[in-house]
């Protein structure tokens, strides 16, 4: 005898019947909210006027605002800051990665970026800066580690500063994984003109992701801080990694992420998720994701294929004002689009010893040598 089981669904009440179209009515508004704002970055933007809130109605943790403020931009547009990106700037004109006007409209549209954060984007920086760090150590004292005595004040701020670059590969790896996140992130991958300034070419709220970064200053916050000049030559060793230069650091370059390593993060064509490092590449090693170039890799085309985000470089004027307006709004327009970028994960594996002209290996994921030769080393 076989024995068989439906699942039969109950006759509707007249009641549960006429309750339907009541609940359809007070579903609607969400839907024709959905339909005119992706509402998941609505939610992030949400998080972080609540977070200012609770650090403003908390005198920002005891911190001085404007102390704080100061020293951000000391990190961003500081005397020091400005003569490292002058260098680079430099090094661009001489060893170009790829052939670009002075005045290329990638160049002035990461200049017009620049300038907003230094003047509206740092502001709230600050205060996302602050009132996460006040969430975390009045909601999560036991965080805050005691000061040893065995661990000297360098090995704290080394320990600290190698946290947080892991930190920042971390979210730098969801917000490619995640497409609530990436919707904020595509604004950095459109640029097709790469050059120093482009570490600054970022939606504001991106930087509500980057918060986690913070945990292991308060974790080790008894033993040690992370001093402006750190963070300076921090930044500068990130902002030379999205310069156009050819230049490699030699076998430094296995350890350090140089241009060429970081310019096939941002290719045009295949999976952006590697080579995801801001200053070390140990963390792209780890988790296979690393590519190192050749010289194949050095002038690659950046950007983002199909352009789905406006750019600069699109129509037959730069209009940058109008553009830069279309790049903030762009994470909240609705999409329907739910799949995250292509992966290096779900690039099919090749036959050995077939490459392709961003791999030099027989799997995806692999790690390549760098070459010599057209490579400049610097």
């Amino acid at each position: 005898m076989v024995v068989s089981s439906v699942l039969i669904a109950p006759p509707r009440s007249p009641a549960s019947a006429a309750a339907e179209p009541g609940i359809r009515e007070a579903g609607r508004p969400w839907i024709a909210l959905s339909s005119r704002v992706y509402l998941p970055a609505a939610g992030i933007a949400a998080l972080a006027a609540v977070l200012v809130g609770i650090g403003w109605s908390d005198d920002w943790g005891g911190q001085r605002f404007t102390g704080s403020l100061t020293s951000l931009r000391v990190v961003l547009v500081g005397p020091l800051t400005l003569g490292i990106l002058g260098v680079f700037l430099i090094v661009e004109r001489i060893w170009p990665a790829q052939q670009r006007s002075l005045f290329a409209r990638g160049y002035r549209h990461d200049l017009l970026l620049t300038v907003v954060n230094v003047v509206l984007v740092a502001p709230l920086v600050t205060a996302l800066t602050l009132s996460f760090v006040e969430v975390v150590r009045s909601g999560l004292p036991w965080i805050v580690l005691p000061k040893f005595g065995t661990l000297p004040r360098w090995g704290a701020i080394a320990v600290i500063a190698v946290a947080m670059d892991g930190l920042n590969w971390f979210v730098h790896l969801a917000n490619h994984r995640v497409r609530m996140l990436w919707r904020f992130h595509e604004l950095h991958h459109s640029q097709e003109d790469m050059s120093v300034l482009t570490v600054f070419r970022t939606h504001p709220l991106i930087h509500v992701s980057y918060l986690l970064v913070l945990i292991p200053g308060v974790v080790l916050l008894a033993n040690g801080a992370v001093s402006v000049t750190i963070l300076v030559i921090y930044a500068g060793m990130v902002a030379f990694a999205h310069s156009n230069t050819r230049l490699s650091f030699g076998l430094l370059g296995r350890i350090f992420v140089s241009p060429n390593y970081h310019r096939i993060h941002h290719q045009l064509d295949g999976p952006q998720d590697v080579n995801l490092g801001f200053a070390l590449t140990i963390w792209d090693q780890f988790s296979r994701r690393a590519v190192f170039p050749s010289a194949a890799t050095v002038g690659i085309a950046t950007g983002l294929p199909g352009r789905p985000l406006m750019v600069e470089q699109s129509g037959p004027k730069p209009r940058h004002l109008a553009v830069l307006a279309a790049q903030l709004v762009a994470p909240f327009r609705p999409t329907d689009d739910l799949a995250p970028p292509p992966s290096i994960r779900s690039v099919p594996s090749r036959a050995a010893g077939e490459v392709d002209r961003t791999s030099r290996c027989g799997q995806p994921g692999d790690c390549l040598d760098e070459t010599t030769g057209e490579v400049e080393s610097w």
